[in-house]
């Protein structure tokens, strides 16, 4: 695989995979969540926010209208491909029929050509993965399911409500309808160690999974870990470490894995720590420079396995 990057970036496979440029459609699929309507909690994630990450996306608006604003908009003149994203909360947290509506109602205009659904393991069923599946026929269809840590004393801390076994099962059934799987990791986290960065490496290098998104753990308004940091109980990691941290996960993870992200966006209206991550360029320039001064790239360290005898190129 030739490339321009010393990890294989998002922009880059989209171009390879279908032409040209393609952006995502980031929508409020108006879902909630089981660790919030109170099947297993109230609370939440302790780092997730009021709006489940979707600060920046409108409540009040029906998903159709949302998919018609966007393309009113300059925005929809930067590509001819778009990917509906179902970004906050838990969006297979319904009822077949419903989730059926709710994803129809957004594939409404001929420049989409694909759907992304982001969501939690324990709300994956065979039912719902038949109907993503159906899908795939007309619309490339991934999943983007949370992990954040491989330990599951940090799982509980964090109140995720979620083993790593669920994880692992609902990657089993969206591998065998062929349905591309984006996992997400933190880091950062309460409690969290060097070593356990390691180890969730090494977990995600077990599965079939398509793409990863990193997020670094960052402290917004309303949240528990707000609290805990007011009442000096966490404090978040340097922007150092975090870079660090990026080098391992990248020199470390498979090749095949498209990187999706390497950082979280918090919104800056909300966000309490740390201000680093208001400085993206910072992350991404500092990151560069230390793969380019040590000559690192992606999976150099990484060990493969018997999926390197089944996974191909992702290109």
């Amino acid at each position: 695989m030739e490339s321009l990057y010393r990890y294989t970036k998002l922009n880059e496979y989209y171009i390879k995979r279908f032409g040209e440029k393609v952006l995502k459609i980031c929508i409020n699929g108006h879902f909630t969540c089981p660790n919030r309507d109170g099947t297993l909690s109230h609370s939440g994630c302790i780092f997730c926010s009021e709006c489940g990450s979707g600060e920046h996306l409108n409540p009040y608006k029906d998903i159709s209208e949302q998919v018609e604003d966007y393309f009113k908009s300059p925005r929809s003149n930067r590509a001819n491909k778009f990917i509906v994203y179902f970004q906050n909360f838990s969006n297979t947290y319904d009822s077949i029929d419903n989730l059926k509506k709710r994803y129809d109602s957004s594939l409404i205009n001929l420049k989409i050509i694909g759907l992304s659904i982001a969501t939690r393991p324990d709300c994956i069923n065979e039912d719902i993965v038949k109907l993503l599946h159906s899908y795939t026929d007309k619309y490339y269809v991934s999943v983007e399911l949370g992990l954040q840590t491989s330990n599951e004393k940090i799982g509980k801390f964090i109140n995720r409500h979620y083993t790593k076994k669920q994880f692992t099962q609902a990657v089993e059934l969206l591998n065998k309808y062929d349905i591309d799987v984006i996992a997400h990791i933190m880091v950062g986290l309460p409690n969290e160690t060097f070593e356990d960065i390691q180890n969730t490496v090494d977990f995600i290098n077990h599965h079939h999974i398509q793409g990863l998104k990193i997020h670094n753990t960052y402290v917004v308004e309303n949240t528990v870990l707000a609290d805990m940091y007011k009442k000096k109980q966490y404090e978040p990691i340097s922007l150092e470490y975090y870079l660090d941290c990026l080098v391992y996960i990248l020199s470390h993870i498979s090749p095949n894995i498209v990187i999706h992200r390497i950082s979280g966006d918090a919104p800056k209206d909300i966000l309490i720590a740390p201000k680093w991550d208001l400085h993206k360029k910072w992350i991404l320039n500092g990151l560069d420079k230390k793969l380019k001064e040590d000559n690192l790239y992606q999976g150099i360290f990484y060990k493969r396995d018997h999926w390197d005898q089944i996974c191909l190129d992702p290109f």
